[in-house]
């Protein structure tokens, strides 16, 4: 019988499964999981050479996650809160696929107008609208009435709350939303970070874990994802 590194000696108190991710592994872990097509590494490629905003990109193994979520619940209808140079909207966008429809909210002509030209090329631009205005104002001008299966929010921190308010209203009972950051790169559990986006991160965890209205998991992948279903 193989030995289970997890269990614990006999009369001893269970190991928790956590496995530490050094560069080999993680190498390991992109190069098991659906590659990205040309278009995708092309854009991957190009958001690199921003330099330092390069970071804002989701990264490869969560766009696949993305993907495959969208698709697993048979979304039609989904929205993004922040989009930068549209990675995770064609992975979203493929998720759906024909006819189903993205609406994506952002604030940056610069950044978008990369995302626009990647959408083209990747087929996906008939399923997306874009909104340039501030994403509060957007989804609060929606139909109050349930229009989405999915949600992704990867925007301005502070800002998480209110997104995910005016999402889960608007969120068919069963549907899914996603939520970028949330292990904010392990600032969240030290104590002498007391920025306002760790604080405003460690906020919005605990607003989620204590939302009777959902049920959550938050997730090591990256820099960490909070599933998210409402409740019937």
């Amino acid at each position: 019988m193989a030995r289970n590194r997890y269990l614990a000696p006999e009369g001893g108190v269970m190991k928790p499964k956590i496995l530490p991710l050094g560069p080999a592994l993680y190498e390991y872990i992109l190069a098991h999981r659906t590659p990205d097509d040309a278009v995708l590494k092309e854009l991957r490629e190009e958001t690199d050479r921003l330099g330092d905003r390069a970071v804002m990109q989701i990264a490869p193994e969560q766009g696949t996650f993305l993907r495959l979520l969208v698709a697993a619940i048979g979304a039609r209808r989904a929205v993004e809160v922040g989009t930068f140079t549209g990675y995770s909207a064609i992975c979203i966008a493929r998720g759906l696929g024909p006819p189903g429809r993205l609406l994506c909210c952002d604030v940056s002509e610069e950044w978008t107008a990369v995302a626009r030209r990647y959408w083209e090329r990747a087929g996906v631009a008939d399923r997306i609208e874009l909104r340039l205005a501030p994403a509060a104002a957007t989804l609060r001008s929606l139909p109050a009435e349930p229009v989405f299966d999915f949600a992704f929010i990867d925007a301005d921190k502070p800002g998480y709350p209110v997104y995910y308010e005016e999402v889960l209203r608007r969120l068919r009972p069963g549907g899914l939303i996603a939520v970028d950051n949330v292990l904010w790169g392990g600032d969240v559990v030290r104590p002498d970070e007391q920025d306002e986006d760790t604080a405003a991160i460690r906020r919005f965890n605990d607003l989620v874990a204590g939302d009777g209205r959902v049920d959550s998991v938050m997730t090591p992948i990256a820099d960490g994802i909070t599933l998210v279903r409402k409740r019937s």
